[in-house]
């Protein structure tokens, strides 16, 4: 998928997102490096996604590792659940690079990981651990405090059970992801501070003084919920802490068990489509219950008609109405599917001459009811010619190619 420059600017100031010429000014972050792939420091947003292959199935994973390679997926994430899955990351790896090309891998590691995590460094190039499960906290239900001594206790073997992994992936020069879900909050975090979001943030801060006190700062930060304005609230908050602690880690963003279809797709949308128009995130996951091969395009989608990242071409149509000289809906179907592989144009399809020129200003080409029957077509605010509608689609491609923009699918 053909990328282009990433057309914006960055700020320390996380509160003013946009600049005169109406850009998102992304948040001034770190660079963190997952691979080949760095997240954060400017670099594109990159886009992310999670096979749901049992990783134990070595081919199947290295099947489903490429699928979404191919596709746009620029980090790709796996589950190890176990010892023996943290091992089979050294083949599957192995034949990924050896049959296809390097690709940026995560692995997934949730409860009492240390040495699961250990062992799935050597063969990845990030590790994604999740605060509230890296140390098991026995809840008790008749509890009525959170002694500091018990805070110290579990902060000593936080600490003990990190050291080593943080130790391998700083030696290696590889990172970590510190992924705090709403769902799964420490006891200590639930009962300090609630279900919260300043609970997930607190979380996350523990785990990178911790990474900070032995000079580990490869690391970017997660806080994912099911519920959009927490999800929202949570990043928000934790830009806030980091601005006031002199901190710079990228974020990953994403709003998790988005569910699917439509609805996901919306959710998903307003949870990171929020925060990235303020600024703030460096790559990003849709999370839906469907094939992972289905979140892509969303990620794209959303970074696109938000002027983040151009990977396709951006079509401008007006919904349509009395004035409208043709069938608008048609006539974009047509279009798109003779230009649709032309990344990075932007090409406007308008059914009258009263808006069309105006509100399509921004376009590279127009393609404007001009008559009954007949169509305008533009470049930029210019109008080149006027030609009998059922030869509109044509002209504009003979346009493009005069421009030296066209290139074959």
């Amino acid at each position: 998928m053909q990328t282009l420059p990433n057309p914006v600017t960055a700020t320390n100031d996380s509160s003013i997102c946009l600049s005169t010429d109406g850009k998102i000014r992304r948040r001034k972050t770190r660079p963190v490096p997952v691979g080949s792939i760095f997240i954060g420091g400017g670099h594109p947003i990159a886009v992310q996604s999670m096979i749901n292959e049992d990783t134990l199935d070595i081919e199947a994973s290295v099947a489903a590792i490429r699928r979404l390679h191919e596709i746009g997926c620029e980090i790709v994430r796996v589950t190890v659940p176990s010892m023996a899955h943290a091992k089979a990351m050294e083949e599957i790896r192995k034949r990924v690079f050896t049959a296809y090309q390097p690709v940026p891998l995560v692995a997934d590691v949730h409860h009492n990981g240390m040495k699961i995590a250990l062992e799935a460094a050597k063969h990845v190039d990030n590790v994604r651990i999740n605060p509230g499960l890296y140390v098991f906290e026995k809840p008790k239900a008749n509890r009525t405090e959170y002694t500091q001594a018990e805070f110290d206790e579990i902060g000593d073997r936080i600490r003990e059970t990190l050291e080593p992994l943080v130790v391998s992936l700083r030696d290696q020069g590889k990172s970590m992801r510190i992924g705090v879900n709403h769902g799964s909050l420490a006891e200590r975090m639930l009962f300090t501070y609630g279900d919260t979001p300043e609970g997930m943030v607190e979380s996350a801060l523990e785990f990178i003084r911790l990474c900070e006190s032995m000079n580990f700062y490869n690391i970017e930060i997660s806080l994912k919920a099911s519920n959009v304005p927490v999800m929202i609230s949570a990043n928000r908050l934790m830009v806030q802490r980091m601005d006031e602690l002199g901190m710079d880690y990228p974020l990953h963003l994403g709003v998790t068990e988005a569910g699917d279809g439509e609805y996901g797709r919306i959710k998903s949308t307003a949870g990171i489509g929020t925060l990235l128009a303020e600024g703030i995130g460096d790559t990003i996951r849709v999370s839906l219950t469907e094939a992972p091969e289905k979140e892509i395009p969303v990620c794209y989608g959303i970074l696109q008609a938000l002027g983040l990242r151009r990977t396709m071409v951006e079509y401008v149509a007006c919904p349509s109405c009395g004035r409208t000289l043709f069938n608008l809906e048609e006539v974009l179907h047509k279009v798109r599917e003779a230009t649709k592989h032309l990344a990075g144009l932007n090409i406007a399809v308008m059914g009258c001459i009263v808006n069309g020129p105006g509100e399509m200003a921004d376009a590279d080409y127009g393609y404007v009811g001009k008559q009954a029957g007949f169509i305008a077509l533009y470049r930029g605010r210019e109008e080149i010619k006027k030609v009998p509608e059922d030869q509109g689609v044509e002209e504009l491609i003979n346009l493009i190619k005069a421009d030296g923009r066209w290139v074959d699918p």
